[in-house]
């Protein structure tokens, strides 16, 4: 079973954000995080009672791609009016607040899309501090045409006379336009008034109070019983470990599954973390033989993934039955994950999420989920790895593939191509920390192609493989852009590989955006 929904760290504030639907809606609430105030992603028809119990400071409203006019349009309660706490509405959660409060919403006669300037004309409480004409980001087709009774103007657009308001006696705000995004300027000043002078809260979200909260919670939740973590050695794995170590100590057994397919080095970064930094109980199990055997001659990449989850499951279920009397399964579950299984809400099955890191568990494993990282989002996550004291180079990991190199070695897999990638792979990011530009960029490989190109070295003709580099940046990894790496880091690493690496004679360098390409090539 799932490990339950968390409830509010004690002696926090807390925000909701009721989830109409909006692209931004995670935004939201990163935005509420990072001005120091907890805040939690719910459905919008959760019972005004389990609302309530979270005792908020405030309510959000999000947007949402639904017409407020269309009858199968989402809704909440209205007595959350009745709570006795603001309530922000964003673009159709202000529809909806209105509509909910008398006002009327109908389609707009000109739609507004992009950047649009907004003449201010109440600056005394949630626009406090703002120039008086400033850019915003709409996106809407309805809008509010008239306001119920009590209501009163804040801003305005050329098209949209009612792009902020404020309902006074029910402390209702709202906004056409979206605050949370970074086209919108001044929308940190706007959700800070919004959470500070009107909220009343007092910023105290912090990553070290957290930590001590999640520890409480795991030793609550696992009593005296022993857990497993799959380990793989990014991020996310890697907190869980070292939060729980934290939380349980000997309890905790660590299992990684060394498949043949990792970086140079890796197995003896994990060891040497877990085992000599926080003298974890870490069995590491060497089945390179295994997943390569099944590798061979498989070009296909779906097929290699399949073949590597169907491995990875047999070892880490032999592994597991090893470890005498574990009864919970820790994961790295993300506030991200939580909010698409369906907004926070605790799963009835005895189901395992098909995870990035370990290529997916089956659901008759029979463990109890531990996720002491489900209400955080990534950038927390690496806050949260600081606090506990994880080596650098490992919270600021770049994501690595589930499938390791096999996902890198485009054709064949073999361990003399795999041996080759290593060393043009070790090159690249060499010379992305050497250049500082490791943390200025999200991620960063080599890729060996299945080509074979002409080259020239010395007075001899070489025929030998082509490696193509990647980095690129991104927030989400939904989108990507290529880095921008200067050209001479880019020769450097050129250089280097055809000089250090026998058997290639080429380097490219890969100049695709995501979309239409993908951040990978397989």
């Amino acid at each position: 079973m799932r490990s339950p929904t968390p409830s509010p760290p004690p002696g926090v504030d807390t925000v909701l954000i009721l989830d109409f639907g909006s692209q931004y809606a995670q935004l939201i609430a990163r935005r509420i995080r990072e001005a120091g105030v907890y805040s939690v992603l719910m459905a919008p028809d959760r019972p005004i009672e389990e609302l309530q119990g979270f005792h908020p400071k405030g309510i959000v409203l999000s947007g949402g791609p639904s017409s407020v006019t269309a009858r199968e349009a989402p809704r909440c309660d209205p007595r959350i009016f009745e709570m006795g706490v603001p309530v922000l509405g964003i673009c159709y959660g202000m529809q909806l607040g209105c509509q909910l409060l008398g006002g009327t919403v109908e389609s707009a006669e000109a739609r507004e899309f992009g950047r649009t300037a907004l003449r201010i004309r109440d600056d005394s409480d949630l626009l406090a501090g703002l120039p008086d004409r400033t850019s915003v980001w709409m996106s809407h087709g309805d809008q509010v045409s008239n306001l119920g009774e009590g209501f009163e103007i804040l801003a305005a657009s050329e098209t949209c006379p009612h792009a902020a308001v404020r309902q006074p006696a029910h402390r209702f705000f709202g906004v056409q336009f979206h605050p949370e995004v970074t086209h919108t300027p001044h929308g940190g000043d706007l959700l800070r008034n919004f959470l500070f002078p009107i909220c009343g809260c007092n910023g105290g979200w912090r990553m070290s109070d957290f930590l001590e909260v999640a520890c409480e919670r795991v030793r609550s939740q696992v009593g005296d019983g022993r857990v497993i973590c799959g380990l793989s050695g990014g991020v996310d794995s890697s907190v869980v470990a070292a939060l729980l170590h934290r939380a349980i100590g000997s309890q905790l057994t660590c299992i990684f599954v060394d498949n043949g397919l990792l970086r140079t080095n890796e197995r003896t970064l994990v060891e040497s973390t877990f085992r000599g930094h926080f003298t974890a109980d870490l069995r590491v199990v060497d089945a390179s033989d295994a997943f390569l055997s099944d590798l061979a001659g498989v070009t296909d990449p779906q097929e290699k993934r399949r073949r590597i989850g169907h491995r990875f499951i047999e070892v880490f279920r032999e592994a597991a039955a090893g470890v005498g009397g574990a009864g919970f399964l820790a994961q790295g579950t993300l506030y991200p994950d939580v909010i698409e299984s369906g907004h926070g809400h605790a799963g009835t099955a005895a189901g395992i999420k098909l995870h990035h890191n370990v290529g997916g568990l089956p659901e008759n494993l029979g463990f109890e989920l531990v996720e002491p990282l489900r209400d955080l989002f990534k950038d927390e996550v690496r806050a949260l790895g600081e606090v506990l004291g994880l080596p650098s180079h490992v919270v600021w990991r770049h994501p690595f593939p589930g499938p390791g190199l096999a996902v890198r070695v485009l054709g064949d897999v073999t361990r003399e191509r795999l041996a080759v990638l290593r060393e043009c792979d070790e090159i690249m990011l060499e010379e992305i920390v050497a250049n500082s530009l490791y943390r200025s960029t999200d991620q960063a490989f080599a890729v060996l192609l299945p080509v074979r190109s002409v080259g020239v070295m010395g007075d001899g003709r070489t025929y030998d493989s082509v490696v193509a580099i990647r980095a690129v940046e991104t927030q989400d990894f939904m989108t990507a852009d290529w880095a921008r790496i200067p050209y001479d880091v880019l020769a450097t690493i050129s250089n280097r590989i055809i000089n250090e690496v026998r058997g290639v004679n080429r380097v490219v360098y890969d100049i695709s955006s995501k979309p239409p390409a993908t951040i990978e090539w397989e």
